[in-house]
């Protein structure tokens, strides 16, 4: 049963308020199916647009199986980018702004041309080590597969690294998450689907189904290739064997 769209909006309100003042809330009580999910995830993501972000990119969330184990949900699921998520390579990122933030190493796609209506596949034309700041807007990180999907899969920041032209052979590439000069967690980005590039057609497939535009220049997140760590103050790094390094600063601000 479609739930009304009157409900759909004020829970789209709630989890909206929760990311921008920074308070976690209870989960979403409502009987909800992924498609109403994606609605509310649509109608949260409107209201940012309209206080003037822009749309950024695409990103695919539990494609890793112990991203999957870690947050107990089964399905590769999708939550949407602004260029208010993005923070400069080697740049601050002012925890502050999030409840209870975490990081991930990720793979990044770059958009090569706006994507048209009978395209096949996902056409891209670069590649870039990337990490992912999530920050869940239900509190203690707790959700079900719906919420979550609503709470844009609690996408809240990313950065990326250099663009590097395709080509390389990203299937199996050692990847290391470490903050404060600690290595935190290892992993290969086989863990991303079996290889990253599976991502893509499973992002393009739900993007169509739930009508999510890709244009030239998007960031695509292929997934987390390992669990997610908390972010604290101080220095994170992602290493990913043939990509390259990203990181970023965490401050108190």
């Amino acid at each position: 049963m479609t739930v009304d769209t009157g409900v759909l909006d004020r829970l789209a309100e709630r989890l909206d308020t929760a990311q921008h003042t920074v308070t976690g809330t209870e989960q979403l009580s409502e009987p909800l199916t992924p498609a109403d999910a994606y609605r509310i995830q649509e109608a949260v993501i409107a209201r940012r647009l309209a206080r003037g972000e822009r749309p950024a990119g695409l990103k695919l969330g539990f494609t890793s199986e112990a991203k999957r184990e870690q947050m107990g949900v089964s399905e590769v699921i999708v939550g949407r980018l602004t260029d208010a998520m993005r923070f400069p390579d080697g740049g601050e990122v002012p925890l502050a702004r999030f409840i209870h933030p975490r990081v991930e190493p990720e793979v990044a796609y770059r958009v090569a041309r706006d994507v048209a209506p009978g395209d096949d596949e996902l056409p891209v034309d670069a590649v870039a080590p990337a990490l992912e700041i999530i920050d869940s807007r239900y509190r203690n990180f707790r959700f079900s597969l719906p919420d979550v999907i609503a709470d844009n899969a609690s996408s809240a920041g990313f950065v990326v690294g250099p663009w590097l032209p395709l080509g390389v052979d990203v299937g199996d590439l050692s990847v290391r998450l470490v903050v404060n000069g600690d290595t935190v967690e290892t992993g290969s980005t086989s863990a991303i689907l079996g290889h990253p590039e599976r991502a893509l057609p499973t992002l393009l497939k739900i993007a169509r189904r739930e009508g999510m535009p890709l244009r030239a220049g998007d960031v695509i997140l292929a997934g987390g290739a390992t669990s997610a760590a908390p972010f604290p103050p101080g220095r994170v790094d992602v290493h990913i064997a043939d990509l390259g390094t990203v990181s970023v600063e965490g401050t108190d601000r």
